[in-house]
């Protein structure tokens, strides 16, 4: 059964059961009020039947009268003497069967307590309404009356009143039937919509959206759905890109990986000639030195790179006084750039302390400095440190090269390279830019570059210092 259907069923069957609770109450109350109006109605009666019979004397003609006067009103009379024999029964034929009818000791003893009170037998297990009262001054040897109905007279108005109610219950059903079925479609057409939505989601089919123009909660889980279709979207677009670039790393580690293999294989090859020169086989040996410190640092970085990503204890930082460690950083550099007759300059602006992690900022710097003495061929590399309000920022700024602007996105990808041949021939992995900014992403901060080709680089970063 669908949700149309079992909404349908639902409001037919709560409406049908308010419906004839309703109904039932309404024709109980209907016969009550009736009841309560005919029993007053039938005391009032009572008196003015008790007044004739008190009324008439022994020049009347007497029992003529009283049946005319009984006859008014379509009761039953009876007339009993002192002792509680019936003297006169307006219906002669009636036997009286049930005591009830009968004038009895707690009647008596009731009517007689006020002359004014009228004794109403209202017994619910009995189907007539009986009435006796006392007589004063009436015809001789009448005592007490009694007057009775049937009590179903009372209730024919409920009979025809219950019909009508019965036929209004009738078409309402009818009506609520015809409105639920229009109500259950109305309600459960968006649940459809938004069920076919989900699916369409759940498939994979992110590229519609949901169009619901309501301001209920329907409106609201459609724009949720519209929300979260489109983080999907987005997330299999991220996703088609990780996928991309984690085979484009496996290719570029496979790559990076035979090249030196090839190169330290043909360098055995040669070792294995006889006629080989020493010289020839020191070269060699060097070489295939070379190629395996390539693997090596290769597979360091690559472990580098995984730590970052696994590893929430990756860094562990201390404080860093920044001025020595600088100083220290460019005495170990100073060598390389005076072999390529590049100035390497340090300049503090301010001396103070960040919290980082020593050794994993060495390596940061070492990645930057190797690089700009790469990329510079004459002129100069200076490593600048200032103070920006509560940061420390440090730059690495070269006359080298630069770097073309359509490289700067994806400078910091993994095995990511300008210039490939060239960047192999320096020795590099293609991870050090990577490396760099994964351990500065541990640190909370980021590494940002400017470049122009032919006036050089400037990489720079910013620490927090401490207070």
């Amino acid at each position: 059964m669908n949700i149309q259907a079992k909404l349908s069923v639902t409001y037919i069957l709560l409406l049908i059961i308010g419906i004839i609770t309703i109904s039932a109450y309404a024709i109980l109350s209907i016969r009550f009020f009736l009841f309560a109006a005919g029993l007053d109605e039938f005391k009032n009666d009572m008196r003015i039947v008790r007044q004739a019979v008190e009324s008439s004397d022994e020049n009347t003609d007497f029992f003529p009268f009283i049946t005319e006067t009984t006859a008014l009103f379509d009761y039953d009379l009876a007339l009993f003497d002192s002792t509680g024999i019936p003297i006169y029964n307006t219906q002669p034929e009636q036997v009286f069967v049930d005591s009830r009818e009968f004038l009895s000791e707690v009647v008596v003893d009731s009517v007689l307590g006020n002359n004014e009170e009228i004794y109403v037998m209202n017994d619910p297990t009995y189907m007539r309404l009986v009435a006796f009262a006392k007589v004063d001054n009436g015809f001789p040897s009448v005592s007490y009356l009694r007057i009775s109905k049937d009590k179903e007279e009372y209730y024919e108005a409920v009979d025809n009143i219950r019909h009508i109610i019965y036929a209004g219950m009738l078409f309402s059903i009818a009506a609520v039937m015809v409105v639920s079925f229009i109500f259950s479609k109305y309600m459960a057409a968006p649940i459809k919509q938004l069920n076919d939505a989900a699916l369409n989601i759940a498939d994979g089919q992110t590229h519609e959206t949901l169009e619901m123009d309501r301001n209920d909660e329907f409106g609201t889980l459609a724009t949720s759905l519209n929300k979260m279709a489109e983080r999907f979207k987005k997330d299999n677009r991220q996703l088609q890109l990780l996928n991309e670039k984690q085979k484009q790393f496996f290719a570029d580690i496979a790559h990076e990986v035979r090249n030196p293999l090839h190169t330290i294989s043909g360098a055995i090859e040669m070792l294995q000639i006889e006629a080989l020169s020493k010289e020839k086989k020191a070269q060699y040996m060097v070489t295939m030195q070379n190629q395996v410190e390539r693997v090596v640092r290769l597979f360091n970085d690559i472990k580098m790179l995984q730590r970052y990503d696994m590893d929430e204890h990756f860094i562990d930082k201390e404080a860093v006084e920044i001025g020595s460690f600088l100083e220290n950083i460019i005495t170990t550099y100073e060598p390389l750039a005076q072999e390529k007759n590049i100035e390497l300059t340090l300049k503090i602006s301010t001396n103070t302390s960040v919290h980082a992690d020593r050794d994993k900022l060495d390596q940061v710097m070492d990645n930057l400095i190797m690089n700009a003495l790469k990329y510079t061929n004459e002129g100069s590399i200076k490593v600048l440190c200032e103070q920006i309000e509560t940061q420390i920022q440090i730059s690495v700024e070269d006359t080298g090269i630069g770097i073309a602007s359509e490289h700067l996105d994806r400078l910091f990808d993994r095995f990511y390279r300008t210039d490939k041949a060239r960047s192999r021939d320096k020795g590099g992995t293609g991870l050090g830019l990577a490396v760099a900014r994964g351990i500065l992403k541990a640190h909370d901060t980021d590494i940002l570059v400017s470049s122009e080709v032919g006036k050089g680089s400037r990489f720079y970063f910013q620490l927090p210092i401490i207070t």
